[in-house]
């Protein structure tokens, strides 16, 4: 259990990140079997790439080569079982391959941050956001449903996650920062208008977001606090998606 625990990546926030957007994508079009496979590949494909950036990250800003080597088996075996999942996948579905390429260049920013130890940075969160939106695109094409039906609202998660990056910052790494609460207000407001615009009913879980983002900062929370009020907020985002696009 303590080698699963280790192989399992302590970014707590990134897994609503990765699943609220698919599980989007799913329930917005029609539920296929192809689904699950491709689900199980991309949360394996993220892990993967979790212990190759740390593996990355370590090998040049640590001096200790055991703590980057510790990382180097789970980069392989979780690659390799998302390889194992993925190339039938794409066997069967060769559109997958076009999905693949776009996600590349992001992934390769990713890990340059990594490499350069400022995985924290503000615009290597905002990369990492792109691709785990994109992913609704592609669970609805697994399930036979049009892309551009898909538009609108991986855009309303892109508007959500997105803000998740400064908020999370003013509420820990950067919770002495006015400058910070300033910005991520300013964003949360102005997603809130452009939530509106894709669909009023959006104003609503985007509109609390923006309450949270005024609100909550400077108030002490503890971290997982601060977790539980992210997990509940994708829930409530997921729930209006679905049934406003549905």
């Amino acid at each position: 259990m303590s080698t699963v625990r280790r192989w399992i990546p302590n970014q707590h926030g990134a897994w609503a990140m990765l699943a609220v957007p698919y599980l989007a994508g799913v329930l917005i079009g029609s539920p296929a079997w192809l689904q699950l496979p491709l689900f199980l590949a991309w949360l394996l494909g993220y892990c993967a790439v979790f212990h190759l950036e740390q593996w990355v990250r370590l090998r040049r800003a640590s001096r200790n080569p055991r703590a980057a080597a510790r990382h180097r088996r789970p980069a392989l075996v979780l690659g390799s079982a998302t390889l194992a999942f993925g190339l039938p996948l794409l066997v069967a579905e060769p559109w997958l391959g076009i999905a693949a390429v776009l996600a590349a260049p992001f992934l390769a920013v990713n890990v340059a941050y990594a490499r350069r130890n400022r995985e924290r940075a503000l615009v290597n969160g905002l990369v990492a956001v792109v691709p785990a939106c994109g992913m609704l695109l592609v669970a609805l094409r697994a399930g036979g449903g049009p892309v551009a039906e898909g538009l609108a609202p991986a855009l309303a998660c892109l508007l959500y996650f997105a803000g998740t990056v400064p908020y999370v910052k003013t509420m820990i790494r950067e919770r002495n920062s006015e400058a910070y609460r300033r910005g991520s207000i300013t964003y949360h407001a102005l997603a809130l208008l452009a939530a509106a615009l894709l669909n009023p009913w959006l104003a609503v879980p985007f509109g609390l977001c923006l309450a949270r983002a005024a609100v909550l900062p400077g108030r002490g929370l503890s971290i997982p606090v601060v977790g539980a009020v992210e997990v509940g907020c994708s829930l409530l985002l997921l729930g209006f998606l679905a049934g406003v696009y549905g």
